[in-house]
């Protein structure tokens, strides 16, 4: 693309994070630079569904101050709200195409940042396609964003250290809530994560430090074993009697059967992806009838994905940088493509943001390596714990007002 100074539009989609407003920060922060090639940048309220609808918002104008941008980037949720329309391929319904090319076209946007997670990945790539095959001169660039950590090349995901932050506290807090009693019981809780369990590893990473950790582990890259659940239960209650395992909502039998099955919703969102809840109360339910001890399940919910007050400072401050480094792809002609966060070192902790063609991303998934998960496939490594460590590490707060977190509304 020949660099002209022209406006720029970003939105956010998929599920929010606490970090994912940093990633607009991000944006906002490399539009507002002086050599930027932006003139002006519009957030597309609800993605792209809000921008077939030409639901557009000043940015520029919104953030001239610098301190409203710092308050965004501790704001928790997608700020320019988020949808998740799926767009159809290019040649089925040409018209969303021809309609989103004229509001390109009527707003001189030549420059598009999409922050979002594989569901978001797959509208960049398919309008990087409709742009490229009618010429519409354009840069077009995926930001990462997801608590579950599944997009492949990246090392990890902006958005999942802040969420692995909280599920590792909140495992702490629980553990020790668990140990006050003598009378025999097991605690199950539930983390977020359909097929990958990058979530529900981080409950183990307590074993990096040598703080305590849940008895059991359960991901869905392993086939869930009734028998051997039932097992491993026992004798965890034999060597003590509080009991705390997590599981990921996505585990299933060895016959790709959900656990939560019969328990919760069996209906399917736009992308196919079934909807889960339920897998912890299924074992609650098993637990009790087995074995006869006191039991609960716990879901950690939403929580997991919303929680700005207890966010890491490293997710925070790789979410800005992804961002702005997308602004820097776009001014140096760089289309097509999905920003990556690549890991220079574990100890002492490094990284740099790199950009890598969109079409090797967009609808594939990464899942935990078997080097991450233990033979028995009921507890995370040493290695994994190690792995996700730095992720976590530093703390973010928002600053607060009146005992409350101040936050940027939309």
């Amino acid at each position: 693309m020949n660099m002209v100074k022209a406006n720029a539009v970003v939105g956010q989609s998929g599920g929010p994070t606490a970090v994912i407003n940093a990633t607009l920060a991000g944006v906002i922060r490399g539009a507002l630079e002086k050599d930027s090639p932006i003139a002006m940048l519009y957030g597309m309220k609800n993605g792209v569904e809000g921008l077939l609808e030409e639901r557009l918002v000043d940015l520029t104008a919104r953030f001239a101050d610098p301190a409203e941008i710092e308050k965004l980037e501790h704001t928790p949720a997608a700020a320019l709200g988020s949808c998740r329309k799926k767009l159809p391929k290019p040649g089925e319904n040409d018209a969303v195409y021809e309609k989103l090319l004229a509001v390109f076209k009527k707003y001189n946007i030549r420059y598009f940042f999409y922050i979002g997670g594989n569901d978001s990945m797959d509208t960049v790539d398919k309008l990087s396609a409709y742009t490229k095959a009618h010429a519409y001169d354009m840069c077009i660039l995926g930001v990462p964003k997801t608590i579950d950590n599944d997009l492949v090349v990246t090392d990890h995901t902006p958005g999942y250290g802040s969420a692995a932050k909280y599920i590792a506290v909140t495992m702490q807090e629980i553990l020790r809530d668990c140990a006050v009693y003598t009378v025999p019981a097991v605690t199950i809780v539930e983390i977020m994560g359909r097929n990958a369990g990058w979530l529900t590893a981080a409950a183990g990473l307590g074993m990096a430090v040598g703080l305590p950790v849940p008895d059991l582990i359960y991901l869905p890259e392993r086939a869930f074993d009734k028998d051997a659940f039932f097992a491993a239960v026992r004798a965890a209650l034999q060597k003590h009697p509080n009991v705390v395992i997590a599981i990921s909502e996505g585990i299933r039998f060895a016959d790709g059967t959900y656990v939560c099955d019969g328990f919760g919703v069996a209906s399917a969102d736009v992308f196919g992806h079934k909807q889960l809840s339920g897998a912890g109360k299924a074992l609650e339910y098993a637990v009790k009838r087995e074995i006869g001890c006191k039991v609960r399940s716990v879901e950690l919910n939403i929580s997991q994905r919303c929680g700005a007050h207890i966010a890491s400072a490293t997710d925070l401050a790789e979410s800005v940088a992804v961002g702005r480094a997308a602004v820097k792809a776009a001014a140096e002609g760089v289309s097509r493509e999905m920003m990556i966060l690549v890991r220079d070192s574990t100890s002492p902790y490094l990284f740099h943001v790199e950009h890598h063609g969109i079409s090797d991303i967009a609808n594939k998934e990464k899942v935990v390596p078997d080097a991450f998960i233990n033979e028995t496939g009921d507890h995370i490594t040493a290695a994994c714990a190690a792995y996700l460590l730095p992720l976590i590490a530093g703390e973010a707060y928002p600053a607060y007002q009146n005992g409350l977190p101040s936050f940027v509304i939309l």
